[in-house]
């Protein structure tokens, strides 16, 4: 359901859309957390997505072990953030011929990120993207500085704006995470403006129901003029 209702907000607003969901949400706060259905049945909704709507999908890997089933059924592999500098994971996705995205761990300076760059170029890599999604600021925080964009794009790779996990709250609710959807469209803006190449959102119909990163989701509702918006900022900063 999402699949559809997101390529057809971007088909209206004429922008690409990429289809992301986890098979598995590894990273979870407390053991008794939702996860996911798991890579077999997650790779076979994945799979079913990309062939119904046509969309390039992506989604996260965790071990060495998942990047070659993964690899068949998706266009990108992303490595998550706390998993940047794995060096084995990176080299494996790396050799796989999918998209790479990295999310640039909360821990790392953006020009820490050179290192990740380069493992992945000497695997073969020939299609990196890199994400920006907020450093760890004091306790169950996380700050963007807008200085990471033009840091990341000297590398010749696209950088990506991960928006909705950069306003999560790590941990703050004790046993899940919070966040402050309140301000996507205001942080969003200042993304496009400052020259990103590509907005990563969390979007669900229902952010209070949402088994996974609610607190920090874009309701679908708000998602349409959002883009419209930005649409217009990237015009305006190309000229």
């Amino acid at each position: 359901m999402m699949a559809r209702e997101l390529k057809a907000v971007t088909s209206r607003c004429g922008v690409p859309l990429i289809f992301k969901a986890s098979f598995d949400k590894a990273n979870r706060t407390a053991a008794a957390s939702f996860r996911g259905p798991g890579v077999h049945q997650g790779l076979e909704v994945l799979g079913s997505i990309r062939e119904e709507f046509q969309v390039p999908v992506l989604t996260d890997i965790h071990e060495v072990e998942q990047v070659t089933p993964v690899a068949a059924v998706v266009d990108c592999l992303q490595i998550p953030a706390f998993l940047c500098r794995q060096t084995d994971l990176l080299l494996a996705a790396g050799q796989s011929g999918c998209a790479v995205n990295v999310k640039k761990g909360q821990f790392l300076a953006p020009w820490d990120m050179e290192n990740v760059v380069k493992k992945l170029e000497t695997s073969g890599c020939q299609r990196v993207l890199l994400t920006e999604r907020g450093t760890s600021f004091g306790y169950n925080n996380l700050v963007v500085d807008m200085r990471s964009f033009p840091v990341m794009r000297q590398w010749s790779w696209p950088v990506v704006y991960d928006v909705t996990h950069s306003l999560q709250l790590p941990g703050g609710q004790g046993t899940a995470s919070g966040g402050q959807s309140q301000f996507i469209e205001h942080l969003a803006r200042a993304g496009v403006a400052a020259g990103i190449h590509g907005l990563f959102l969390e979007v669900h119909d229902n952010p209070a129901k949402a088994l996974s990163d609610g607190p920090n989701a874009l309701p679908l509702d708000r998602l349409e003029a959002l883009l419209q918006t930005l649409k217009r900022i990237h015009t305006f900063v190309k000229e």
